[in-house]
């Protein structure tokens, strides 16, 4: 099987949901350009909708004027992933651990968990309004 080149894209779109999720398709399906298997495919997918959707609802409060910056890279090595929004930024510290028995029902902090469950690098920028995902691509044999 032929193996693509490395994918690079910057787009930059408004807090708009529908816009995020058509970025999202066009995202994913320029990744399996790059043949990724199933498990990276799946990491990736879940990563850039909560990191999507998180500077654009957290961040950015759905303000449509203010937009979401992705940087999006996959190589041979790995997919890295770099998403942006325009808000005040927050501290990833205090996020509740969702996993905790009194906040088991309450709304809030799963998604930063997932992010951190199926990337292999999860960093936040000191500002707290950049998250930045790396997911190490296994070697592919045959």
């Amino acid at each position: 099987m032929k193996t693509q080149g490395p994918v690079h894209k910057s787009v930059v779109v408004p807090s708009v949901p529908n816009q995020l999720q058509t970025l999202t398709e066009q995202l994913l399906r320029d990744a399996q350009k790059c043949h990724l298997n199933p498990d990276e495919s799946f990491a990736l997918h879940l990563a850039l909708e909560e990191a999507l959707f998180n500077a654009a609802r957290h961040g950015n409060k759905l303000d449509p004027s203010k937009n979401v910056t992705v940087d999006f890279t996959i190589t041979s090595d790995k997919i890295d992933l770099t998403v942006t929004d325009q808000g005040e930024g927050f501290c990833p510290e205090m996020i509740p651990d969702c996993r905790s028995e009194e906040n088991l029902y309450k709304f809030g902090g799963r998604g930063v968990l997932l992010m951190r469950s199926y990337m292999d690098v999860v960093e936040f920028n000191p500002k707290g309004n950049q998250v930045h995902l790396v997911k190490y691509r296994t070697k592919q044999t045959g």
